[in-house]
């Protein structure tokens, strides 16, 4: 599905070059459930905004389902992204004034498709907030906008889910509630999963660790997905839970 060869990312920093990428090699499978893990400035983030055509490496080869993704124009590069791949932020990128289905149906909007909103509902149905479908952000949990977030990667039915930190600002019982989904989205859908993180717990979840360091791949193993129980609830015996829905 995706091949990386020789993938090189260097920044300009005045008179100085910075090398975000020296080379890397990476293949992700149809059907992976994998991690990219790496201390701040390892160059993961890089490489997932390679991946994710969101940005052009300096040097080397990037196939994506066959396709020579250096051949490709700017408006190429648009379409590519939205047919074949969905993503998730840490930050949820959602916008305050719509709700779950009008965020969930905007990147169809982009394409021309006449039921999108038929198609959103199913989406957030499938993340598990078929009861949230008109809530707006502010009305929602953390969790709960993650799977909007979610939910709108999964709308146009891509080819793989990038997901850069998609846990990092919610709490530890929400992010194994979320992981939790995406393992569901992976085995039971065979969706293609890639994380960016530096939580060691959620690359536990998946099926394959590959880690980074200055620029580099120092590590790509095979993974037995661990997911321990989530904590138990702060509240007392008896009282209702704080923060909604995760």
């Amino acid at each position: 599905m995706i091949r990386l060869r020789g993938i090189t990312k260097s920044y300009k920093l005045g008179s100085e070059s910075v090398h975000a990428l020296r080379g890397v090699d990476l293949d992700i499978h149809d059907g992976e459930f994998l991690a990219i893990m790496g201390p701040s400035g390892s160059g993961k983030s890089t490489l997932m905004n390679i991946v994710g055509c969101l940005d052009r490496p300096t040097t080397g080869v990037y196939q994506l389902d066959g396709i020579n993704v250096q051949r490709l124009g700017d408006a190429q590069l648009a379409d590519v992204r939205n047919r074949r791949l969905g993503f998730v932020f840490q930050s949820f990128n959602l916008l305050p004034r719509l709700n779950a289905i009008d965020q969930v149906a905007m990147p169809l909007s982009y394409r021309g498709v006449s039921n999108r909103r038929k198609l959103a509902m199913a989406a957030l149905r499938m993340v598990g907030l078929g009861n949230r479908m008109n809530h707006k952000p502010t009305q929602l949990s953390g969790g709960q906008q993650q799977r909007v977030a979610i939910a709108r990667a999964l709308v146009g039915q891509p080819t793989i889910i990038l997901a850069d930190e998609p846990t990092g600002a919610l709490d530890t019982a929400t992010s194994h509630d979320v992981m939790e989904l995406f393992r569901e989205l992976n085995e039971r859908r065979g969706i293609t999963i890639a994380f960016v993180t530096h939580e060691p717990d959620v690359a536990a979840c998946t099926r394959r660790i590959v880690s980074l360091r200055d620029g580099r791949i120092v590590d790509d193993a095979p993974n037995v997905p661990r997911f321990a129980a989530p904590p138990p609830p702060s509240s007392p015996p008896g009282a209702p839970a704080s923060g909604g829905v995760p």
